[in-house]
């Protein structure tokens, strides 16, 4: 790139295709299994894109230090070698006799189909809200760990780390709810009490370990919806899952670019409470509808009778 107009298209053009994995690879999932088994693949599925774009960071801080910033697009391309060789050994995961011969225009007639299924739309939009968490923190967590609590770049790569596997955990802690919908409707109310308690101790100026346990709760129980969310939003488009798969990761990566930024705007301890607590509130009112009030109470008695 000489210059960095070239440098963003590349990365626009870099960008596009690495989606490819996030996509297919839930689609994949809800080709081969359903019911609980899709929950389970869904989980490690879950637990690596939600794992991925916190210690991505920390491992690119640490090759920079070695081999400058250039170096780690040497790194990529080693990656996308090595990406493209385990591709040529795939092989389509739907039966040939379920395939359907689409043109292009069918497949953008099929995000109209997608869109007006009111539930997915209701599960795709609570993943969203709940990226939205997840990006506030990333883009807040430097300032607020580095310079406002006056921690090293090392410690900084050190709560990063613990905040992933907190992320990872709960992925993995969500299967085993009998019913998804109990594992998002708990997720969404404890992310949204847990963000409300680091709303106010971040604007009452509160000390730093007070701030980073309330936030491994907060990611914990974000990472719980990831995982029940996406199972039942694939549940609902399983003849579309293609097209279900492409607009959820594009919804959810949209909200949290939109959000990223406005951690800056005022006090950014301020700030980071008030969108934690903003979009938590959003992502449970978003269950909440998917379900409706009489299917909820269904779920909550089906979870108690099933513990007895």
């Amino acid at each position: 790139a000489q210059n960095i107009q070239q440098f963003v298209a590349f990365r626009l053009i870099q960008g596009i295709a690495g989606a490819g994995g996030i996509v297919i690879a839930r689609s994949i999932a809800t080709d081969k299994f359903s019911g609980k088994d899709l929950a389970k693949m869904l989980a490690i599925i879950g637990a690596i894109n939600g794992i991925a774009p916190v210690v991505a960071p920390i491992i690119g801080g640490v090759f920079t230090e070695a081999i400058g910033w250039q170096g780690i697009f040497i790194i990529l391309l080693v990656l996308g070698v090595l990406l493209l060789i385990g591709c040529m050994r795939f092989r389509e995961s739907l039966p040939a006799e379920n395939r359907l011969a689409t043109k292009w225009a069918d497949t953008f007639n099929s995000f109209k189909v997608v869109l007006r299924n009111k539930q997915y739309v209701c599960y795709v939009l609570q993943l969203a809200f709940a990226q939205g968490v997840l990006f506030a923190y990333i883009a807040s967590s430097p300032f607020i760990i580095q310079q406002h609590y006056g921690y090293s770049p090392f410690a900084f790569s050190i709560c990063f780390s613990i905040n992933a596997i907190a992320i990872g955990g709960a992925a993995a802690f969500s299967v085993k709810f009998r019913w998804p919908a109990n594992g998002t409707l708990v997720g969404c109310m404890g992310m949204l009490i847990f963000s409300l308690l680091e709303c106010s101790a971040l604007a009452l100026g509160c000390s730093f370990w007070i701030y980073e346990l309330l936030l491994i709760a907060v990611l914990f129980m974000m990472g719980m919806t990831f995982t029940t969310s996406t199972a039942l939003a694939m549940e609902c488009e399983r003849t579309n899952a293609g097209t279900a798969s492409a607009l959820l990761g594009a919804v959810c990566f949209s909200f949290g670019g939109i959000v990223s930024p406005l951690v800056g705007i005022g006090n950014i301890l301020v700030s980071t409470g008030v969108i934690f607590v903003i979009c938590s509130f959003c992502s449970l009112s978003c269950i909440l509808l998917a379900l409706g009030r009489r299917r909820t109470k269904l779920y909550f008695a089906f979870s108690t009778s099933q513990k007895r």
